[in-house]
């Protein structure tokens, strides 16, 4: 189960990728912010839907016991949102995304590949070489097709030390996350830990209402907002999956750079809907990254 629960998280979060790109490229400097608050009212109604219909158990000290999780997403997500004003979507995506790399390294040196195969352990080695590479081949991109794709989705980006610095950035605090959460989730219960999350975020979409809206006197704009709240559907969908995919302490290793893999959904979103041009070496990545997940759900059936 733990494979299809991936697989679901990763079509869900790239969903998330390609709304949240659209609704954060626009000039508007409290976008990311604005983005934040999207996230955090339908996750927040998603949660009160699982205590008072789903019951799910939820108290303070749930909700201290997943704080530092809950703390290092959203922080790192918060990163994400800004960076998306500085860098393309299918550059900034799989940088994001090693983090499932980072994972499985760390779960390895912690003794944590278990009764893993030969042919899992290759599995687990090819996803996260795929990401990784599709990061570094879009970081030492060729100008002159940069320049393409920039010019056919009609968006300029000027390459800067910030715009691959936050997408970095985003990748080390959501690894961190990752690891904290399959270590928590061996005490805590999914769905608490889950409502848990969405709270948290809630909480931080009201003080940017508070901070974007009433003090800062920004207005809402339906048509710019729109994409946000698609995006925010599609992060929620996705993170209910992720919390049982890691969940399952057994399969983490595995879980996590599957998920990380959304990225490559990302770029072919980001090449279809925003007219950003791929390379015979992105579509090697991604065809690297395939073949992974291909080996590691024969193994799982």
């Amino acid at each position: 189960m733990w494979f299809w629960l991936s697989m679901i998280t990763l079509l869900c979060w790239s969903g998330s990728d390609l709304f949240s790109k659209i609704g954060c490229r626009d000039q508007d400097k409290y976008a990311h912010l604005k983005m934040v608050m999207a996230v955090g009212l339908v996750m927040g109604l998603h949660a009160a839907y699982e205590v008072f219909i789903g019951g799910a158990e939820i108290s303070v000290s749930i909700l201290l016991t997943y704080l530092p999780v809950s703390a290092l997403y959203i922080l790192s997500m918060t990163i994400g949102y800004v960076g998306l004003r500085y860098i393309e979507l299918s550059i900034s995506s799989p940088i994001c995304n090693s983090s499932g790399a980072l994972v499985a390294v760390l779960i390895l040196v912690t003794g944590g590949a278990g009764d893993m195969n030969g042919w899992q352990l290759a599995a687990v080695a090819l996803v996260c070489a795929g990401v990784v590479g599709l990061g570094v081949v879009e970081t030492h991109e060729d100008a002159d097709l940069r320049a393409l794709r920039q010019e056919a989705s009609n968006y300029k980006y000027a390459k800067s030390a910030l715009a691959l610095v936050l997408p970095i950035l985003y990748c080390l605090l959501d690894a961190l996350g990752t690891f904290a959460d399959s270590l928590v989730l061996r005490t805590l219960n999914e769905d608490s830990a889950n409502v848990a999350y969405e709270l948290t975020f809630f909480v931080c979409a009201v003080a940017c209402f508070i901070y974007v809206v009433l003090v800062k006197k920004q207005p809402l704009v339906p048509k710019q907002e729109a994409p946000k709240y698609v995006g925010a559907l599609c992060e929620t969908a996705g993170q209910f999956a992720y919390i049982y995919a890691i969940g399952d302490e057994e399969h983490v290793m595995m879980a996590a750079p599957i998920i990380s893999a959304y990225c490559v959904a990302s770029v072919v979103w980001s090449r279809i809907f925003l007219k950003e041009k791929l390379s015979v070496r992105h579509y090697a990545a991604i065809a690297t990254v395939i073949v992974g997940i291909v080996i590691l759900g024969v193994f799982d059936a």
